[in-house]
């Protein structure tokens, strides 16, 4: 594995013209979709709902412009990035700068087991931390691990309030915590007048499903990349970064055309391989090396929905295993 890292990095260079396609087919797409929910809005309300779940998939490829920009990998300018990016999280509220760092963290950290393993990324037990928790915790656990808590209310928290908050106190933190604020200032300005100008009935039936949905979507792929059965974990003493990008990723290998809405992060392996490689490279890569293709954890969406049931990693097994057989194999133990 250890010559993975100088294959990717011959795919790191950022090309303007592919960026800029970018930038107007997610943009254009997004703001035409936009205006037609507005006019929509008094003829029909469920079809107003339906263009929502379109437009999300093209917010998350705003969002990955973002995302890309975080990592400077989108163009060569970093000016342009920082520009490019502040625009994006105008759309998606999550602020570009504070979190730009704590997914660069994420980045540093993927596969860690130790304290700040939740920077940047879902909050995962051990089954030997689970079994030392109180009935409550045990409780908390569960609930914050369900369906309707992660993919539902958890994106929703996550876009309106975790990112709204400088949470994150590390030392060096404090230009990030502060570009966190100016954002939220920057989004009342925004929004308040976008709202004056449209109404606000019309601005929430229009921008508030429309980042549920993003919101839903980002997280799927999130927890899927990284919740998977045989994925990456290793204590900070024994951790190793190429292993953590292939084996602690996935190759989610969906249909072009999804792979195209959501701005190929399913080749999350290569992403963590080397984050300096534009999103619009990615498959390219993965592609033309056959290597990547034997050693990716694939997974379809039909197999990716069996992640739903991943709680908890089992150390002794070197996998996830879900609640159920925590208790059947460990129950005796507690």
């Amino acid at each position: 594995m250890r010559h993975l890292p100088a294959i990717a990095s011959a795919y790191q260079r950022p090309d303007t013209r592919q960026a800029i396609a970018q930038i107007l087919t997610s943009f254009v797409p997004f703001a035409a979709l936009w205006v037609a929910m507005y006019l929509l809005l008094n003829v029909s309300l469920g079809l107003t709902l339906l263009l929502a779940v379109v437009n999300a998939f093209f917010l998350v490829r705003i969002f990955i412009i973002q995302h890309d920009c975080g990592h400077q990998s989108f163009t060569a300018s970093r000016a342009a990035n920082d520009v490019i990016g502040m625009l994006c999280s105008i759309f998606s509220l999550i602020p570009y700068r504070y979190w730009a760092k704590s997914h660069n963290f994420h980045h540093g950290h993927n596969g860690m087991l130790w304290e700040h393993r939740d920077i940047g990324d879902i909050t995962l037990l051990t089954v030997d931390e689970y079994s030392r928790l109180s009935f409550w915790g045990r409780l908390r656990y569960w609930l914050y691990r369900s369906a309707p808590v992660l993919f539902v209310l958890g994106p929703l928290w996550y876009i309106l309030i975790q990112n709204r908050l400088p949470l994150i106190r590390f030392k060096g933190w404090e230009g990030a915590r502060r570009a966190l604020m100016r954002h939220n200032l920057l989004l009342i300005v925004v929004y308040t007048a976008l709202g004056l100008f449209l109404g606000y009935k019309a601005l929430l039936w229009i921008q508030l499903p429309t980042l549920i949905f993003f919101g839903i979507i980002a997280v799927w792929f999130f927890y899927v990349q990284h919740q998977h059965e045989t994925t990456y974990k290793a204590w900070k003493d024994r951790w190793d970064y190429v292993r953590a990008a292939i084996e602690g990723s996935t190759y989610y290998d969906l249909p072009r055309l999804f792979h195209w809405l959501t701005g190929n992060i399913g080749y999350h392996h290569i992403h963590h391989l080397n984050s300096l490689i534009p999103n619009y490279q990615l498959a390219r890569c993965h592609r033309e090396n056959p290597v990547f293709e034997r050693i990716a954890n694939r997974i379809t969406f039909w197999q990716s929905l069996k992640t739903l049931f991943n709680h908890l990693w089992d150390e002794q097994q070197q996998r996830m295993i879900s609640f159920r057989e925590y208790y059947r194999r460990y129950r005796n133990k507690d």
